[in-house]
This record gives C-alpha cells, sequence and structure tokens, in this order.
C-alpha cells in the first residue's frame, strides 16, 4: 500500500472488482473500511420456462415443506396453480402455494396486481377442499404498494378482448380477469394501492371515482356499479387491513435478519414476459428473474439458485405462434393424458412436442441453476420422441429465438427424434428405476441447455418428483 497521510485515502487490494480504501481518523490512525458482506439470506426462485402451465405449483409445493417465508413478485389471478397434498387438489390464482405450509409466511409483494374479491373467494373455495388452508390469514402478508384490480378492469378487460376480435379477426387471448387494465393504470399513474384502501378512506373513495370515471370516459358501455363497489371494497379494507405491511422494509428484514428459507414463487412464465415473451400475445408483468427484484424488492445480490420449470413436451393456451405444436394425433394424446385445461380459465391447451430453442432462450434470460422437468410420465405411451433443436425461415437458420412474432409463425423446426419407453413411470421414484430411454431424454435436455435437471415428475403428488441430485 501507499504511505498515508493525514486527510488522504489509500487505495489497497482490489474488492469485488471495486478498489478497496482505508480512511485516516482524525487522532491518524487508519480505519479500513467494511468489507461487502455476503447476504446471509438468498431467495431461491421456481420460474416457469415456457408458456406457463408447466407445474410450478408442484414445485413450489415441495420446496415450501421446509421454507420459512414463500413470496409471490407479479401477476394476479390470471395465474393458476394446482397442488395436491393428502389427495386433495389445491387451486391458487392470487394467494402462494407455499401458503399451505402452516409453519411458513406467505408474502405478496407489490408486483401483484390483487382482485380482492377473486383473494377471499379463492381462500373460501380451498378451505371447503381441505384442511391444508386453514388459518391462512394469519400467516399472509401484503405489501401495502401492491396495486389493486378493480371490478371494472375486469369489465375493461373483456370489452378490449372483444374490440380486438372485431378489429383485426384475432384476440390476445388474455384471461378477462383485469390484469393488462390494471397494469395500464399503474404506469398510467393513476392505479390505487393497497395503501390507498387501508388509510383515509374518504381520501381513496374520491381517486376512485375519478379512476372510474377515467374509465368510463374512454369506454361509454361500460356498466360500472360504483357506489356497491365501494360499499364492498370499504368492507374488504377492514378484513385486509390486518395482513397489510411495509413489504420493503418487510423483505429487507427477512433477507438481514436471523437465517431464513426464503422461496419465490413467480406466476406466468418466460415466454409470457412483457419484455421478452411473445409480444403481444403475453401477460403484462415480468415474469422473468428480474421481475423478482421490482416485484419484491430484492436487491440482485440475493438472489440465489434460479429453478427453471419445464414440462416434458410444451404446451400453450390461447392465441399465438406455436413452432413445435401438434395439431394431429399426438397432441390430442399429449393433451388427453396430460389433462391440459388451464387452471384458471378451463380453456383446453395446445399441445406440441418439447421445443428446446424456446428454453435455451428462457435461459439466456433468467440464468437456471437447474431445471425441474414435470410430466414425463405423459410421454410413457409413445414409441418415439421429437424434441425441436433448431429454427430455420426460408431455409436460413436463426441462431436465436426471434423477437417478431411474424417471423415465428414462419419458421421450420428441426426434430432429433428419441425412443420412447413405451411403459408406466408413474411408480418410479429415483432416477435409475427410469427407463434407460426416459434416462436418455432426460439427458439429452440437460446437454442441449447445459443444465442439470434437479427434478423429474412422474404424477400429481409432491412424492412423484424425483430428485436426481
Amino acid at each position: 500500500p501507499l504511505s498515508l497521510s493525514k486527510g488522504i485515502c489509500c487505495k489497497t487490494a482490489s474488492l469485488n472488482g471495486e478498489p478497496a480504501f482505508k480512511r485516516p481518523r482524525e487522532n491518524g490512525q487508519v480505519e479500513s473500511l467494511r468489507t461487502p458482506k455476503e447476504p446471509r439470506n438468498k431467495v431461491t426462485v421456481v420460474l416457469g420456462a415456457q408458456w406457463g402451465d408447466e407445474g410450478k405449483g408442484k414445485v413450489v409445493d415441495l420446496l415450501a415443506m421446509d421454507a420459512d417465508l414463500v413470496c409471490r413478485c407479479q401477476g394476479g389471478n390470471n395465474a393458476g396453480h394446482t397442488v395436491v397434498v393428502d389427495s386433495v387438489e389445491y387451486d391458487f390464482h392470487l394467494l402462494p402455494s407455499g401458503v399451505l405450509n402452516k409453519k411458513a409466511v406467505s408474502f405478496i409483494g407489490n408486483g401483484v396486481v390483487i382482485h380482492l374479491p377473486g383473494l377471499f373467494e379463492e381462500a373460501e373455495k380451498n378451505l371447503q377442499k381441505g384442511k391444508g388452508l386453514e388459518g391462512w390469514e394469519e400467516r399472509l402478508k401484503i405489501s401495502d404498494r401492491a396495486h389493486i384490480v378493480f371490478n371494472f378492469h375486469q369489465a375493461v378487460d373483456g370489452i378490449q378482448e372483444q374490440q380486438r376480435q372485431l378489429q383485426a379477426g384475432k384476440n390476445l387471448g388474455t384471461t378477462k380477469k383485469g390484469i393488462g387494465p390494471a397494469y395500464s393504470s399503474k404506469a398510467a399513474r393513476n392505479g390505487l394501492r393497497v395503501c390507498d384502501l387501508v388509510s383515509d378512506f374518504t381520501v381513496f373513495e374520491e381517486k376512485f371515482r375519478v379512476l372510474a370515471e377515467h374509465f368510463l370516459t374512454m369506454y361509454p358501455n361500460l356498466n360500472v356499479d360504483i357506489d356497491n363497489e365501494l360499499q364492498q371494497l370499504k368492507e374488504y379494507a377492514e378484513r385486509l387491513r390486518p395482513l397489510v405491511t411495509d413489504g420493503v422494509y418487510f423483505m429487507h428484514k427477512a433477507l438481514t435478519g436471523h437465517s431464513k428459507k426464503i422461496l419465490v414463487e413467480g406466476a406466468n412464465a418466460a415466454l409470457l414476459d412483457i419484455d421478452f415473451g411473445t409480444y403481444p400475445f403475453v401477460t403484462s408483468s415480468n415474469c422473468t428473474v428480474g421481475g423478482v427484484c421490482t416485484g419484491l424488492g430484492v436487491p440482485p445480490s440475493y438472489v440465489g439458485r434460479v429453478y427453471g420449470v419445464v414440462k416434458a413436451y410444451t404446451t400453450r393456451v390461447g392465441v399465438g405462434a406455436f413452432p413445435t405444436e401438434q395439431d394431429n394425433e399426438v397432441g390430442n394424446l399429449l393433451q388427453s393424458r396430460g389433462r391440459e385445461f388451464g387452471v384458471t380459465t378451463d380453456r383446453q391447451r395446445r399441445c406440441g412436442w418439447l421445443d428446446l430453442i424456446l428454453v435455451r432462450y428462457a435461459h439466456m434470460v433468467n440464468g437456471f441453476t437447474a431445471i425441474a422437468l414435470t410430466k414425463l410420465d405423459i410421454l410413457d405411451t409413445l414409441s418415439e420422441i421429437k424434441v425441436g433443436v433448431a429454427y430455420s425461415v426460408d431455409d436460413e437458420p436463426l441462431p436465436s429465438f426471434p423477437a417478431n412474432m411474424d417471423v415465428l409463425t414462419r419458421v421450420s423446426v428441426k426434430y432429433e427424434t428419441l425412443p420412447g419407453w413405451c411403459c408406466s413411470t408413474e411408480d418410479v421414484r429415483c432416477f435409475e428405476e427410469l427407463p434407460p430411454q426416459a434416462q436418455s431424454y432426460i439427458r439429452f435436455i440437460e446437454d442441449f441447455l447445459q443444465v442439470p435437471v434437479k427434478w423429474v415428475g412422474v404424477g400429481k403428488s409432491r412424492e412423484s418428483m424425483i430428485k436426481l441430485f
């Protein structure tokens, strides 16, 4: 190190790419600036790597068993996670799937848009199914910065979809849950947040009426019962108030306090991301890893392992390009065996072969630590299985996943054909018990993506998730 005189900082060794300094005190002694510490607690993230419906709820349920905190960071009740516990099938849309763990706290972050009637109705429906959700209000926290979805947002969503159909003959295939209009209000800076609702209701009412009138001006045929909805919201405010917390401070304490296992479950999936998905046939939030930071107030350095959930084939709900879609007997078989219906909309899912170009693109954006490969058992009856490994347009190979959807609709897919195993895998509980062809299928995916497969799903329950390492 350089010699030091009073009032002069001395540069020493480099630290994390930044030069470290020693600063003299007034008494002339040298004090080292505090060395940045590794975060005590990092969040583990579970994200969809395709177009959603990959089985994220099952993976979250598995990891949530010993989690201390389970978080939702984006989306709304347009998402749907199915979790089977003790033969009871629970359906979640706004509540984190981890709410079934009675020892964990569940947190809905600021990036989520919340339809309050939907939240409480979802809880009531799941309470009627089994005991898993008992006491849910005692273990749920909601960020005061989360935006609210109002009934007129949902009505506007339906009108907009109808207009698209009339004007262009093609809609976006939204869930009509008001998610897009609510995020539009957020971006337009006239939205209302949870903190507004649980504060002075007179002020909230005034803002609500202004927002409702804004949409009525844009959509004169909109049916809005302002007074009735305000009365509902006043009642919900009382139920909501005990659950509301300063989300930034809440997460900061969780991250910097005593040792905790923190899990984040993403809604929707990479190819539905507003920036990186197959735009415009996407959702209205960032459902890639960046949404974890903005949707919870988590610094990037606190993001730890990122698990991508990949279905052993590909499905998509609604409209939009789908290069590996099989509109034939194979697609029908996948649809029927996989019971491919949307949890939120009950719409039939389109089905096709596994598209590894698409999953590799999702890995580029998210940087997956490992993969959870779900619904492998759905392929049990196939004598051969195809996997998409390259795209080309007009016989010209594409080096990456295209942004332009007109291009994506024109791609030709190059397939690798792998042998099927033609036997049931549903009772398999370790990798070595899988048929050799199924093992080869998994290794092919790992080699192509250069990402390890950590779990393989061969059934509906958490016990059917085979851990490979």
